[in-house]
């Protein structure tokens, strides 16, 4: 073959390499993802049902898969507060342990461990159906109902801890949009001073990466006390070895002693 001949099938095939895109499952197995083994509904999604938790109990061996990015050695996380504004952090001096809400068995607006579905805990459970996706918490009487059917936020219902949720699905990620917060909870909990203000704003994206694995990521928006949106360290959940949930019911003699030590802060 000429040599012109020879560049010319050489820039042919270069071009083709480059035009022709990645198969998708070639994408999903680059990213960790078997979609194949991904449960499914009768209508194609993806179903999302099962108790999810980071490995273990709080402290157990083998927790951590729920932690997010970022490991030893590396820049410290951002965090809800990290990210107010001049004025949110003159009032955040004024807080302490003692004004957390959680004391007199309050949810958190979103987690405490970055997963708005454990709100103060480390396990949660997720009920599908064709028109809705329910996250259930262990804690503090903890539910959400999620439409996915196109209708948009109720304008009827006042605000409340957990906010007003409506989902959609992006292919095969669900895609969850909170709004209606009262300004009556904290983000976290366990004396993490992190108020937020009524004009929260929660977006969170879940999508399975194999049958026992499932991604979230989520951004949170605040104006008036946030200098720019917060993304939230991505969570890698797991499926648990159970399929049921516990209630583990919050009451003010379940938390007498944190809040006699809260009180005792308070005097000094």
């Amino acid at each position: 073959m000429k040599p012109a001949l020879v560049t010319a099938a050489i820039a042919g095939a270069l071009a083709w390499c480059v035009a022709t895109p990645v198969p998708l499952a070639a994408q999903q197995a680059a990213n960790g993802e078997t979609t194949s083994s991904v449960p499914r509904m009768p209508d194609g999604h993806p179903d999302l049902s099962g108790v999810w938790w980071g490995g273990a109990d709080v402290g157990g061996r083998g927790f951590g898969g729920g932690r997010g990015r970022g490991g030893r050695g590396g820049p410290p996380p951002v965090t809800f507060p990290s990210l107010y504004n001049a004025e949110a952090k003159e009032h955040a001096k004024t807080l302490s342990d003692k004004d957390d809400p959680t004391l007199n068995c309050t949810p958190t607006a979103f987690g405490t461990m970055n997963v708005s579905m454990w709100d103060v805990g480390a396990v949660g459970q997720i009920v599908q159906t064709p028109k809705f996706v329910i996250m259930l918490t262990e804690t503090y009487h903890g539910w959400q109902i999620i439409p996915f059917d196109g209708r948009g936020h109720r304008d009827t219902v006042p605000p409340s801890n957990r906010g007003d949720a409506i989902g959609r699905w992006d292919g095969d990620t669900f895609v969850v949009d909170k709004t209606n917060f009262n300004d009556q909870t904290w983000m976290s909990a366990e004396g993490r001073v992190s108020f937020h203000s009524d004009q929260l704003h929660v977006v969170e994206r879940y999508r399975m990466l194999d049958k026992d694995t499932l991604r979230i990521e989520a951004t949170v928006e605040d104006p008036k006390v946030l200098t720019k949106p917060w993304v939230v360290p991505t969570q890698t959940l797991k499926r648990a070895p159970f399929d049921q949930i516990m209630p583990l019911d919050c009451n003010s003699q379940d938390v007498k002693e944190l809040i006699d030590a809260a009180d005792a802060q308070k005097k000094k």
